[in-house]
């Protein structure tokens, strides 16, 4: 079962674990330093997201980091997936299927109206993964970013 504990700041070590990890796999430029004082707010409650474990305390098996905004649009409070990884001994068990679903539980019983994530154009697991949770592209829009 792939359980969500939200992230403390007693949780640090074991997620900077995980998401040096994530970075190292996927090749994202940056420091663990910079990445983990990104992450600390967040562990600190900060109203704008929230970080999560699933998988057994003491060795968690994946983690995702979830933010939050304001649509207009969608008639509230949404999320925005940013990063979710599981361990690679242990992928293709359903972990992170049972994690978005727990995660969608918990969110929509909090009043968030909708939740995105960003996924590879060039994995079609990943794809597969997020359709079968439910999600899907937005007919029209196309994710743009502007770096500040």
């Amino acid at each position: 079962m792939a359980a969500l504990s939200l992230c403390r700041p007693e949780d640090a070590e074991r997620l900077a674990d995980l998401m040096s990890r994530f970075a190292a796999e996927y090749g994202m430029a940056g420091h663990d330093e910079a990445r983990g004082a990104a992450v600390q707010p967040l562990l600190e409650g900060s109203p704008y997201g929230a970080a999560y474990l699933f998988g057994p305390t003491r060795a968690p098996t994946g983690y995702l980091i979830v933010t939050f905004g304001w649509s207009i649009e969608l008639g509230g409070m949404e999320a925005r997936i940013d990063e979710i990884y599981v361990r690679t001994a242990v992928r293709g068990r359903g972990l992170a299927t049972e994690a978005l679903f727990a995660l969608a539980r918990a969110l929509r019983d909090a009043g968030v109206t909708a939740i995105h994530l960003e996924v590879d154009r060039d994995d079609p697991a990943a794809q597969k993964l997020y359709r079968k949770c439910g999600f899907a592209p937005r007919d029209r829009y196309s994710l743009m970013t502007m770096p500040l």
